[in-house]
């Protein structure tokens, strides 16, 4: 009964997916703070910024999954999936100092009193902040399909990030064209709003990713699933324990079947290989399960 790892193919799309983020931010950043140079503004400077600290994220990323994808070693017998969450838990703590930056940043510009003073931005900036949600939101979107695909929590991570870049440019937005139009209190106000938005993400990922690190069990409705297919095998007359631990994005099983207890040993191995792998043939992400045959008692009593 062999432990199942992570595809290749899960791999090339996670590496694939966070070269096209750091192509995408790394071109975006020059592109920004460019635009905040020229046009003097310091909004977009700092939003190049934060296109910037997120070429770290996707490095994180590709890191991440391509050591939980390696196999099983003598250090390491159930695997590397939690490598994954670990990723996972530093991109949300990094989305969590982006959002607490961003309303620092917003909360002193409130209670400078100069934000009068401040010089008009010029068009480029304006242009520039529509260009980056636009890109930032549509990587968003993109990394997020991909995620979902692959059931990877440290590229919804990712995803996260960009769409707390859009956020950040949304902020940007509105604060130059305030500036340009005589509102330059609007920015702030926006970026303290934007900050909430990137905490709850940031507190989200962080929360999935530590109970795939503590052996959480799967949920209810999994768990049943699991039982209906055990008692469609053969020869099994019911189940006596049932236990489920969440490992990275994988799950493991223990389960306890009842068979007929004049079986032999030999009989009552094949039930247990024939249950495994219609487990691991229903269940995709069950990346193993331990069956343990019981001679069946008529007053044994299915687990709730």
């Amino acid at each position: 009964m062999k432990q199942r790892s992570i595809g290749e193919a899960t791999v090339k799309t996670a590496v694939k997916v966070s070269a096209v983020s750091i192509i995408t931010n790394t071109v975006l950043a020059a592109g920004k703070a460019a635009a905040g140079i020229i046009a003097n503004s310091p909004a977009m400077l700092s939003d190049g910024v934060h296109s910037a600290s997120d070429v770290f994220s996707s490095i994180i990323v590709i890191i991440g999954v391509k050591i939980s994808a390696k196999k099983s070693d003598k250090l390491h017998p159930y695997g590397h999936e939690r490598f994954e969450c670990v990723a996972a838990i530093v991109l949300a703590v990094v989305l969590a100092v982006t959002g607490c930056f961003i309303g620092a940043e917003a909360i002193s510009r409130l209670s400078s009193g100069n934000l009068d003073e401040m010089p008009e931005p010029g068009l480029a900036a304006l242009i520039a902040a529509i260009i980056s949600i636009l890109i930032k939101e549509a990587m968003f979107w993109y990394t997020r399909f991909y995620a979902k695909k692959i059931d990877s929590g440290a590229l919804m991570a990712d995803a996260w990030h960009h769409r707390s870049d859009a956020l950040s440019s949304v902020g940007a937005l509105i604060g130059i064209a305030g500036a340009r139009n005589g509102f330059p209190i609007l920015e702030p106000i926006a970026s303290l709003v934007i900050c909430l938005f990137i905490m709850k993400a940031a507190f989200d990922i962080f929360k999935d990713a530590v109970d795939k690190m503590v052996d959480k069990s799967c949920d209810a409705e999994t768990e049943d699933s699991i039982r209906a297919c055990v008692l469609e095998q053969s020869d099994v007359m019911g189940i006596d324990m049932l236990k489920t631990r969440v490992f990275g994005n994988r799950i493991y099983v223990d389960i306890e079947i009842a068979a007929d207890g004049s079986k032999t040993l030999i009989e009552g191995h094949e039930i247990a290989e024939h249950v495994h792998d219609a487990v691991e043939k229903q269940f995709p992400k069950i990346k193993h399960i331990m069956v343990h045959v019981n001679p069946f008692t008529a007053n044994a009593k299915c687990p709730e």
